[in-house]
């Protein structure tokens, strides 16, 4: 990587910078603008792979000589997108229909290198919920509020009690960034790593 190269993160997510800030001390973060509604008939990997390359690509536009870091995450509850809530009466339906059940979340990476050339990963994680109250839910909602997550959860939080298990590869990928394969991407686009 070029000394007056940066690394920029597409997202003005805190959860997403958090988990960067693990890997590299110093990037930019800018907001892609990117619009989000899902295409006919697309599979949720699909949508999240999609997007996280669409914000990538619409950084690297503005912010040449950088490598760009795009990222998705998308929940799929038997064929059914779980979006972020928004509302609490959403995230209480939400979190009802999960209840009992697993949820997939589908969590993309894209990282633009010099060149402009996007490489994508999909990390896929699985979470059991366990058969939740209408008293659980209206006791998680009212005190985490997070209509701003997928699913209506926040794992980094007091989420993790409303799960049986998590079965994935990367666990920072629930929380929205998969490290691992970040950390590859970025590594495979110049950018030295410890």
């Amino acid at each position: 990587m070029s000394p007056q190269s940066t690394v920029v993160l597409a997202s003005t997510s805190a959860y997403r910078a958090g988990l960067l800030r693990r890997l590299i001390d110093h990037f930019e973060q800018v907001a892609p603008g990117t619009d989000e509604a899902a295409l006919p008939g697309e599979h949720a990997a699909a949508r999240a792979a999609r997007l996280a390359e669409a914000k990538a690509r619409a950084v690297a536009e503005t912010r040449p000589g950088s490598i760009v870091i795009g990222s998705d995450q998308v929940a799929d509850l038997g064929g059914r997108v779980l979006d972020k809530p928004g509302t609490v009466i959403e995230a209480h339906r939400q979190l009802t229909a999960s209840s009992g059940r697993e949820v997939t979340f589908h969590t993309a990476v894209c990282v633009i290198d010099l060149q402009g050339d996007a490489t994508t990963h999909v990390d896929e994680t699985r979470v059991c919920f366990r058969d939740l109250s209408r008293s659980d839910i209206e006791r998680y909602v009212e005190r985490e509020r997070p209509l701003d997550c997928a699913g209506s959860f926040k794992c980094e939080g007091l989420g993790i009690v409303l799960f049986e298990r998590i079965e994935n590869e990367d666990p920072t990928a629930l929380v929205g960034l998969p490290l691992i394969a970040t950390a590859r991407l970025l590594r495979a686009a110049g950018v030295v790593l410890p």
